[in-house]
């Protein structure tokens, strides 16, 4: 007789034999939205690294709360990017139709507090779209802030400044040496590369300042700084939650 597996989830998402009626007994007041991109990390991170980091973060945030943790939208506006092999983008404006869209479902089902869990830096239209949702009948949040990002970069030990650290450096390579190490490659050890003047990036693109696609310093990085770095971002959240639904806040298991 077979023994049954364990519910575990893909990357850190809702697991994969979730039906209607577990979403329905959660009673869930808030949906999570991560959010990654399909861009290159250079040659030792996947180009999936976005996705598997907002994904942890969410998996983390539900850990702690009842929320309602949504599949993760995988490619964005990584337009930067272009110039490396496999790096797929979408529009700022498919994006947000997208994000629309998702709230929309959520409303008639619902759920009426949408929290995006953003994963890549160039997606600088979420700030817009969590704007614009004022008076739409959904209560957005984007997470994590930057001052999320501050005190998690200090509790664990981050010795790269954050203008350093801006694609595949010491936290991304971090938090995929904790999350999913068999995903991070051998090459992250003597991949640093520093540019940060980066004054004309929206302009040039990322290969105008790395030719490696690499920007920050992964050789620093440690599966426990990723541990602590995850744990400090849950912690954050605890706010933001206060803030969308009072009553689905709880004690930290």
């Amino acid at each position: 007789m077979s023994v049954p597996q364990p519910r575990m989830p893909a990357l850190g998402m809702l697991p994969l034999d979730t039906t209607t009626v577990d979403v329905r007994e959660s009673q869930a007041e808030v949906a999570v939205l991560p959010i990654g991109s399909f861009e290159q990390h250079g040659p030792y991170l996947p180009l999936m690294t976005d996705t598997v980091v907002a994904c942890a973060i969410a998996r983390e945030m539900a850990a702690r709360h009842p929320v309602h943790l949504l599949p993760p939208v995988t490619m964005s506006c990584s337009q930067e990017h272009a110039d490396w092999p496999g790096t797929v983008s979408i529009s700022a404006t498919t994006l947000c139709a997208v994000i629309r869209d998702i709230a929309g479902s959520l409303r008639n089902s619902g759920v009426e507090n949408l929290v995006l869990v953003n994963g890549h830096g160039g997606n600088y239209v979420l700030r817009n779209v969590v704007q614009e949702s004022q008076g739409t009948g959904t209560r957005m949040a984007l997470f994590p802030g930057p001052s999320d990002w501050d005190v998690a970069r200090e509790r664990a030990g981050v010795l790269t400044p954050s203008v350093s650290d801006m694609h595949a450096g010491e936290v991304e390579t971090s938090i995929l040496l904790h999350d999913h190490p068999e995903l991070v490659r051998p090459g992250y050890e003597t991949a640093d590369w520093t540019a940060d003047d980066r004054k004309h990036l929206l302009s040039l693109g990322m290969r105008a300042y790395t030719e490696s696609g690499v920007i920050g310093r992964p050789s620093r990085a440690s599966a426990e700084k990723g541990r602590i770095v995850l744990a400090s971002l849950a912690e954050s959240f605890d706010e933001y939650l206060s803030l969308l639904a009072p009553k689905s806040r709880r004690a930290v298991r």
